[in-house]
């Protein structure tokens, strides 16, 4: 099979008439009435995107081969279609259930049989199926739908996005309201994220916000269901999808930085992931207080004590990490011993980025039925000694970084300096870097949504300072 041409061009052009030619698709569909269902929907989409039906191979710039692999003769009926349309057309995607099928030492049976295909999706996959056609054979232009960007309109500035993996949530926090609001925690399908954040990259975006009501539980409403990305099975679970935006952003040369992290056992498994420079070392976790008794009347999903030895099992695999969380002072039923705890927490945790709320009734929210309410007053007065508290321990974590180089992204340059931010600065809610701009004509220039080695020369309990490196 020779490799498919990307071409620029969306549609062809008719030598004689000039007039653009639709792209055409040809179909193999086998098996059962749902492969066949499976079929008739891909057809469906396919022409409601103005491609054309081919009859025939030669006829096709692309064929899509659905599958059966319920017993034996059906796989082998299925390889064989697979194959004919190699030899006889040469770009072939194949859907359906033979290609979530596996042979005993677990390797997929299509591409071992036939390597050379584009891609290879499980069955009832239409946007997978859609996504791998448009990836090797571009959709004919739309005058009104082509108005609209791929990655969609942003309200961010064009160098960096937030990418939502999924709504709603399934705690029932007692001081929230969300799920009444979202509803329970439904993902996006995997396949739909991915295309997301690789058409986000093409525009030119080199940081993604991973966000959600809770990122960890990604996949749980759907039992971490498999899905498929250029071909290749990719789980609807944190772990993987993160793997898969590293690899992303890699090819992008770009970050992502990941938000509302609940400190759940398997984000173990993310850490290793921020050793390259492209998935950050942060988290952003939101864990609201430290003391067990507190969340257990906030019905939070974890306890204090654990959310310690995890932060520094984490650090001791990353030192870099850098830990941004939030925090209420004066839950109702705060005693001020629970409130010392709290402190005593964030004095061994060491968290890089901090914010505290004083505890405020949100009308519907079950807390506001808890005794013993704490007065505003306290409320404030607690607040207030945390975030003092939060300063020296900022100030003495930043001041460390001075002397060292770091990566900042760009986002803001006028005729005095440059301002960036590093890896451990989400916008807007951290800190940033203030960069010294060179009196040298020619040397060091900054733009905007550029990636520039600084070196730190001063550091506060917020910001720092640097010169380009």
């Amino acid at each position: 099979m020779t490799e498919l041409r990307r071409n620029p061009l969306p549609t062809s052009i008719d030598a004689v008439t000039g007039a653009q030619v639709a792209p055409k698709v040809g179909f193999v569909s086998l098996g059962c009435p749902k492969a066949l269902v499976d079929s008739e929907q891909i057809l469906t989409q396919l022409r409601a995107e103005g491609y054309q039906t081919a009859k025939s191979y030669d006829g096709a710039d692309l064929v899509i081969v659905n599958t059966c692999g319920f017993i034996d003769a059906a796989v082998q009926e299925s390889l064989d279609a697979i194959g004919e349309a190699l030899a006889e057309n040469g770009k072939v995607i194949v859907t359906g259930c033979l290609g979530a099928k596996k042979d005993a030492s677990g390797e997929d049976i299509i591409t071992k049989v036939h390597p050379k295909v584009l891609a290879v999706t499980g069955p009832h996959a239409v946007a997978e199926v859609m996504n791998s056609v448009h990836t090797h054979l571009p959709k004919p232009h739309d005058p009104f739908v082509d108005l609209v960007p791929d990655h969609g309109v942003k309200l961010t500035p064009k160098h960096y996005a937030y990418l939502k993996i999924s709504e709603g949530c399934n705690h029932r926090c007692s001081f929230c309201i969300i799920p009444s609001m979202r509803g329970d925690l439904v993902s996006r399908p995997i396949h739909e994220v991915l295309t997301e954040a690789e058409n986000l990259f093409k525009a030119g975006v080199k940081e993604l916000l991973v966000i959600s009501q809770d990122t960890s539980a990604y996949g749980v409403d759907v039992k971490f269901r498999t899905g498929f990305w250029n071909g290749r099975p990719v789980k609807t679970h944190m772990t993987q999808l993160v793997e898969a935006l590293g690899v992303l952003a890699r090819q992008y040369d770009a970050w992502v930085r990941l938000h509302y992290v609940y400190p759940y056992p398997h984000v173990d498994q993310a850490i290793p992931l921020m050793g390259d420079g492209h998935v950050l070392p942060y988290l952003d976790i939101p864990m609201q207080h430290a003391h067990p008794d507190v969340l257990k009347r906030m019905k939070r999903p974890a306890s204090g004590e654990k959310n310690l030895d995890r932060i520094l099992a984490w650090r001791k695999m990353n030192p870099d990490l850098t830990i941004r969380s939030t925090f209420i002072a004066g839950f109702p039923g705060e005693t001020e011993a629970e409130f010392e705890y709290l402190l005593d927490f964030l004095r061994e945790a060491q968290i890089d980025r901090l914010g505290c709320f004083a505890y405020s009734p949100v009308e519907g929210a079950t807390a506001n039925a808890l005794a013993n309410p704490v007065p505003e007053e306290v409320r404030e007065e607690r607040r207030a000694r945390v975030m003092l508290l939060q300063e020296e321990i900022s100030a003495k974590r930043l001041q460390a970084k001075v002397g060292k180089t770091i990566r900042v992204l760009v986002d803001e340059v006028n005729a005095r300096e440059a301002i960036g931010r590093s890896a451990a600065d989400a916008p807007e809610i951290d800190g940033v870097v203030h960069i010294k701009r060179s009196l040298v004509p020619g040397k060091a220039k900054l733009a905007v949504g550029q990636f520039a080695d600084v070196v730190v020369t001063k550091a506060d309990a917020h910001d720092l300072w640097a010169t380009v490196a």
